[in-house]
C-alpha cells in the first residue's frame, strides 16, 4: 500500500501471469488466489476509509484481469448505458500510463450495474484534456452484488492500450485503482490505492507502478 503524493507514488505492485476463465467477478475462483491483493486508503491523508476496497492484479499475455472486493451498506446507481458519467455515483476506476510519462493516460470506469465508461486523458499547455471517443476495444466486464458489498471484474486487452508492443517481464506501467463511494446520508469518499493528497485522483505524478512477472 502507497504512502500519500509527499512519496510521488512509491506503491508497488507486482502483476504475475495467470490462467483465468471467463469474465464473472468470481472472487472464490482459483485463478485469483495466487496473485498479489492490494487495499485502498482515502485518498487525502492514506489513513484508512470508512468502507474498504480490495484489488487483485494479473495478466495471461493477452488481457489485463481486475478483481474489485468493495465493502458497503448501501450498493447503488442508476446508471445502465454505456459512457454514462458514472463518477457522478459510486464507482470504481482505473487508471493506466502504460508509457509512464505522464503525457497520456487511460481511466476505465464501472458501476454497480456494470455499466462501464472509457476515457483517454491527454496533457496539454494548461493540463490535461479528456478524451471520450476513446474506447477500451474488447473490453469484458463483469459484476456480482452480495451481501454487504459488491465485486467486480475488468479484463481489458494489452493491445487495445499498447498496440502490438506487449509487456515483456519486468516491464513497469504506472496505474491507480481508485473508488468513489457515497453514502447514505453522508458526504462521498474517495479512496485510491495510491493517495494524491488531494481530493481528487487525475494526478498522475502519484500513480504507483505495476511491475509484469511470469
Amino acid at each position: 500500500m502507497g504512502g500519500c503524493c509527499g512519496s510521488r507514488g512509491d506503491a508497488i505492485l507486482r502483476c504475475r501471469r495467470a490462467v483465468f476463465g471467463p469474465v464473472s467477478a468470481d472472487a472464490g475462483a482459483e485463478c485469483w488466489a495466487g496473485l498479489e491483493e492490494v487495499s485502498l486508503v482515502e485518498v487525502r491523508t492514506g489513513g484508512a476509509p470508512n468502507q474498504a476496497t480490495r484489488v487483485r492484479v494479473g495478466w495471461d499475455g493477452v488481457d489485463l484481469r481486475l478483481l474489485w472486493r468493495v465493502e458497503d451498506d448501501w450498493v447503488w446507481a442508476n446508471l445502465t448505458e454505456r459512457g454514462a458519467p458514472l463518477f457522478t455515483e459510486e464507482v470504481v476506476e482505473f487508471f493506466v500510463d502504460p508509457v509512464g510519462d505522464g503525457a497520456a493516460y487511460f481511466e476505465v470506469e464501472l458501476n454497480p450495474n456494470n455499466a462501464v465508461m472509457e476515457a483517454a486523458m491527454r496533457r496539454i499547455r494548461s493540463g490535461y484534456r479528456k478524451d471520450f471517443r476513446w474506447g477500451c476495444e474488447g473490453l469484458r466486464t463483469a459484476v456480482q452484488r452480495r451481501e454487504g458489498g459488491w465485486d467486480a471484474e475488468m479484463a481489458i486487452p494489452v493491445a487495445s492500450l499498447v498496440g502490438d508492443s506487449l509487456p515483456e517481464s519486468g516491464a513497469r506501467w504506472r496505474v491507480n485503482f481508485t473508488r468513489i463511494d457515497r453514502p447514505r446520508g453522508l458526504p462521498r469518499e474517495l479512496s485510491a490505492w495510491s493517495p494524491t493528497g488531494l481530493a481528487q485522483f487525475h494526478v498522475p505524478t502519484c500513480f504507483g507502478t505495476v511491475i509484469f512477472a511470469d
